[in-house]
């Protein structure tokens, strides 16, 4: 049913962004902000003065109502009326830096002496008692027992 054939009472029955979708679908274009609430306005029967107290509440549901999408000349329309184009051409660049990344520090570890990769692994450098005696302890303290010795 048209907007223009509705009874005041079954329009206020809608959100101000149902309304806006209802009339994007029937101009069959895309209108700016103004354009779109005046329409509403009109269809509401508000005062200019309600329409200015208002107008910035309703840009605020146009952006964040994912039903609409604001196009580069400023006017709003329905996103499913658009579909979205990815650029590929910045992710192929942060995948080159990344590998580029990676081959550096490919060459780098490359690079380190093997004594060096040999020092990184070593745990004899920490002196802590305890792991001390953990270590001797388990050399003389564990035996290995059966199954059947268990019972």
């Amino acid at each position: 049913m048209k907007l223009s054939k509705m009874s005041k009472d079954e329009l206020e029955l809608y959100s101000y962004t149902d309304l806006a979708a209802m009339i994007l679908k029937e101009e069959k274009k895309s209108l700016t902000t103004p354009e779109i609430f005046k329409k509403i306005c009109k269809l509401l029967e508000m005062t200019d003065d309600e329409y200015a107290s208002k107008i910035g509440d309703f840009y605020t549901s146009l952006t964040t109502d994912k039903t609409f999408i604001l196009l580069e000349d400023g006017t709003w329309d329905l996103r499913d009326k658009h579909s979205v184009k990815i650029n590929l051409e910045d992710d192929t660049e942060d995948e080159e830096d990344l590998a580029e990344t990676e081959d550096e520090l490919d060459d780098e570890l490359d690079d380190m002496a093997s004594e060096d990769m040999h020092d990184m692994d070593d745990d004899s450098d920490i002196d802590d008692p305890d792991l001390d005696d953990a270590v001797d302890m388990e050399d003389e303290d564990l035996t290995i027992i059966d199954e059947e010795e268990l019972d």
